[in-house]
Formats: C-alpha cells, sequence, structure tokens
C-alpha cells in the first residue's frame, strides 16, 4: 500500500460518514425544503463512488454485499406502489395521506405516503446510478 492510499482511504472513511449523514437529511428535509429523493440517492451514490475511489472493487463488495438492480427495482416498485395505494382508495394517483402517530422517542409526529414515495426515489436513483457506474468501471 502507498503512502497516497492510506491518506485517500482514512479521509473516505470520514467523509462518506458526512456524505451519508447529508444524504439522509436531505432525504428527510425534502417535504418542507428544497431536496427529497432523488438529490439524496445522487448524493448517497457520489459517498459509494468515493468508497470505490480510495479501495478497490472487491473490497467494497465484501463490506456492501448489495445488487444494486435490486435495490434500484425495489426503489421503482415502492414509488410505484405509493401512487396506486392513493388510486385503491379512490384518489388521484400520487394523492398524499398524512397521519400524526405517536412515537415512542419523538412523541407525535407527522407521516405521509410522501415519505414513502422519497424513500422509493432514493432506493432507485442510488440502484441505478450504482449499476450505471458499475457497468461502465468494469468495462474500462
Amino acid at each position: 500500500m502507498k503512502f497516497s492510499d492510506l491518506i485517500l482511504q482514512t479521509a473516505a472513511k470520514v467523509l462518506v460518514f458526512i456524505i451519508m449523514t447529508f444524504s439522509i437529511y436531505i432525504l428527510f428535509a425534502g417535504h418542507h425544503n428544497p431536496g427529497g429523493g432523488f438529490i439524496g440517492g445522487l448524493i448517497t451514490a457520489s459517498a459509494l463512488m468515493l468508497l470505490y475511489i480510495a479501495f478497490d472493487a472487491e473490497t467494497i463488495q465484501e463490506i456492501i454485499p448489495v445488487d444494486f438492480k435490486i435495490i434500484g427495482a425495489i426503489g421503482v416498485l415502492m414509488a410505484l406502489l405509493t401512487g396506486i395505494s392513493a388510486v385503491v382508495v379512490d384518489s388521484a394517483f400520487l394523492t398524499q395521506v398524512y397521519k400524526y402517530v405517536d412515537l415512542p422517542l419523538l412523541g407525535k409526529t407527522g407521516i405521509g405516503t410522501a415519505l414513502v414515495f422519497d424513500l422509493g426515489v432514493y432506493l432507485a436513483v442510488v440502484g441505478t446510478t450504482m449499476t450505471i457506474i458499475r457497468s461502465i468501471s468494469e468495462d474500462m
């Protein structure tokens, strides 16, 4: 291992944590501020790409043993089912259902189907982006 690899790998470990935390914040803040599933998914994919740059692909595959095609498909299915669920209850496609629930640590919290939709978009973007980037990098 070269000295420069050690610096890059150490910096990547710290930066990935910071980037992923920001990505989750953007995902959840998307209902009230700019952001949401799409931007959060792109930020997560950039954090994963930093890991792929700092370490080799085999190491990252051992640490994160997921098939990004399946992650993307689950995301698209979640987003689609969110829209269809509104049609089932005789509303327009993608109509949001919003409800307040009491959560143990958070107290009275509003939960809506927009969060499920954004999470689906988030997973679809991460899955699609990582599949494309890994396919391109394998060809080189």
